[in-house]
């Protein structure tokens, strides 16, 4: 039942993202970024990242909390088809999750990198702005060194 059941919260979350109202949307964006795996999720998480900013900004920071792969080919795809103004707010999402801690910077630009060598042209091609975001981001927390201690 397990795989059924997800496909069928991802058709719930899909139906919630065509809503009017702006929550259900956002509602919808941090639901489905748990099944951003999922090739059936990944047409609305896109539709919905090309949609009003607020809910841009939501879905993609739901998307780059997942800290992984899948989260991140999300964006990367979604960055290589937007326009200047929602660029503008995948890039202050990517700030909102990677500017406190620098190993979790660390590992998305890991990953970030990757995607930049993606069989997918769009997705290669929309990891290099997160990667570059990424790369100048100075974290607020930085890990203790051996010797640095307090």
């Amino acid at each position: 039942m397990g795989r059924d059941a997800r496909r069928a919260a991802v058709r719930a979350l899909d139906a919630l993202a065509r809503s009017d109202e702006w929550r259900d949307r956002a509602d919808a964006g941090h639901g489905l970024a748990a099944f951003a795996e999922m090739p059936e999720a990944v047409g609305p998480l896109l539709r919905l990242v090309a949609g009003d900013t607020l809910v841009t900004r939501h879905t993609v920071q739901s998307l780059l909390r997942r800290m992984d792969g899948a989260g991140m080919s999300v964006v990367a795809s979604a960055m290589a088809v937007a326009d200047a103004r929602h660029g503008d707010w995948i890039h202050t999402a990517v700030l909102d999750v990677f500017g406190i801690h620098a190993t979790d910077r660390d590992e998305a630009l890991r990953v970030c990198e990757g995607l930049t060598r993606d069989a997918d042209a769009r997705v290669a091609e929309g990891a290099r702005r997160p990667a570059e975001d990424l790369a100048r981001i100075d974290p607020v927390l930085h890990p203790v060194r051996r010797g640095e201690e307090g």
